[in-house]
């Protein structure tokens, strides 16, 4: 990082730069709703990603979508690391 730039963390995300993740499409078969959720997950943090759903479910999104081997969002990544709070938070946004 150059002496002149300041690392900047914690800062709130505005609604609009979460909302651009609704936009993403997938390049290849991936339901799109899977694909919005995984890009989600590897771009905000938690905080975030909770606001995320809210926009994602009232865009009509499906929480349960699945790729093609049967896999949803939280089998893809529940052997990560760091996983667990948005697992706890999809199960929540699911009901």
């Amino acid at each position: 990082m150059r002496k002149d730039k300041k690392q900047v963390i914690g800062e709130e995300i505005s609604e609009d730069s979460i909302k651009l993740f609704l936009a993403v499409e997938p390049a290849d078969a991936t339901p799109p709703s899977l694909h919005k959720l995984i890009k989600a997950y590897r771009g905000l943090r938690i905080d975030d990603f909770e606001r995320f759903l809210g926009f994602f479910k009232d865009a009509g999104y499906d929480l349960n979508a699945k790729d093609a081997q049967g896999n949803d969002f939280i089998a893809l990544i529940q052997d990560q690391r760091l996983a667990e709070p948005y697992i706890e938070a999809i199960k929540a946004a699911r009901g």
